[in-house]
């Protein structure tokens, strides 16, 4: 089963808040975060600018994000998909696959387990939520897909392809403006136009690894099994900074808050790691990536820091030609144990306080006071982004 909730952050709200209930409802100002339903109907989407969704929807009512309550009440459902079933794979904080293979005689057909999770995400966390319900992953996915809002799709074993095969090919997996535009231009519209080419002829068109791989999910072909969440094998966060000018101060603010804001989820979490990556995404909406690995394992906000920052001013030169929307970090080769191999201090005097001793003192005082009420003096100020909701970092 694919279970997911429906336009989360909106209808979060919207159960908070009566008043919002049948209304079309925008989370976020500047970009769109969630919309409702209502909202939907108006061509409004996700990641849509604020200004171009109320142009759309010019009744619509906006509303700032409350992102402890969307953490909450997700908190709430996965304990739901966990009395469930053992066998839940987390994909994000609203959505999840879970394995009810050989439940019927504990929890009933598919069908019924699937009504029993719906309509108790309803009655104790008050959300609408939908499940798909298929032999695979990706069918179950796209049957969830399919069946929203606030429903329950399952497609039949032996049915798959009778299913999937009318489907446009943007339901697949994988497929996006530019790969729907390419295999356009060869009259495939549907996923059964792809099931009927040959896989060399897909392979052609797109490479060989995203033809692969579209060409076994029009074939239904997923071997991949629910697993279980294990933790994140990196944690990284991003920062959108729009279209107009940014200045290297302000991008390298920007990465500064978010040095911070992983390395404090790598302590809560216990881990450590050894690459740190940086993520940039120019105006033309080209991307690149480049990465340092440190000496050991650490989540010491400095170390990280510094790594960080050599690379931002490394590509200095290529975001003054081609300009900058979007900066990101991320730290791989995770510890999962939250090793940190300690290093003798020859240098300096041996009773200052080490990185990590005052990355924990902070750590102290967030967790106390709240995010904000210690910060650097670098960021006053400064918009830093949004810490969205994300499935736990351990």
């Amino acid at each position: 089963m694919h279970a997911d909730l429906d336009s989360f952050y909106a209808s979060v709200e919207q159960r908070d808040d009566p008043r919002l209930r049948g209304k079309p409802v925008l989370v976020g100002g500047g970009v769109v975060l969630a919309a409702s339903y209502e909202a939907k109907a108006f061509g409004v989407r996700t990641p849509m600018s604020g200004s171009q969704a109320r142009a759309l929807c010019r009744h619509a009512i906006v509303v700032p994000p409350r992102m402890d309550a969307y953490i909450e009440a997700s908190k709430a459902v996965f304990e739901i998909f966990h009395d469930t079933t053992p066998l839940v794979e987390g994909i994000s904080v609203d959505e999840a696959f879970l394995d009810v293979t050989g439940m019927s005689k504990i929890r009933g057909t598919p069908v019924q387990v699937a009504e029993r999770l719906r309509r108790e995400v309803k009655d104790k966390v008050g959300l609408p939520i939908t499940v798909g319900i298929a032999s695979t992953k990706f069918l179950a996915k796209v049957a969830s897909a399919v069946g929203k809002p606030d429903g329950l799709l399952l497609v039949e074993p032996g049915r798959e392809l009778e299913f999937l095969h009318p489907l446009n090919i943007e339901r697949l997996w994988g497929v996006g403006k530019v790969t729907a535009e390419k295999l356009h231009a060869f009259d495939i519209v549907t996923v059964g136009d792809i099931a009927a080419q040959s896989e060399a002829s897909i392979v052609s068109i797109l490479g060989k690894g995203a033809g692969h791989h579209l060409y076994s999910l029009a074939n239904n072909r997923d071997p991949r099994r629910v697993q279980t969440y294990r933790g994140r094998s990196s944690i990284g966060a991003q920062h959108a900074l729009g279209r107009g000018p940014t200045s290297p101060t302000e991008v390298e603010a920007s990465l500064i808050a978010l040095v911070d804001r992983v390395t404090q989820r790598m302590r809560a979490a216990e881990r450590t790691g050894r690459t740190v990556v940086l993520r940039l995404r120019f105006a033309d909406f080209t991307a690149i990536t480049r990465s340092h690995t440190l000496r050991r394992a650490t989540a010491d906000t400095q170390d990280i820091l510094d790594a960080a920052l050599a690379l931002l001013r490394e590509a200095a030169p290529l975001i003054a030609d081609q300009g900058i929307t979007l900066v990101g970090v991320t730290v791989a080769n995770i510890e999962r144990s939250g090793a940190e191999q300690l290093e003798l201090q020859f240098d300096g005097p041996q009773d200052a306080p080490s990185a990590s001793a005052l990355d924990l003192a902070l750590d102290d005082v967030h967790n106390k006071f709240g995010k904000k009420s210690l910060t650097r003096g670098v960021l006053l100020g400064r918009d830093t982004g949004l810490s969205v909701p994300l499935l736990p970092d351990r």
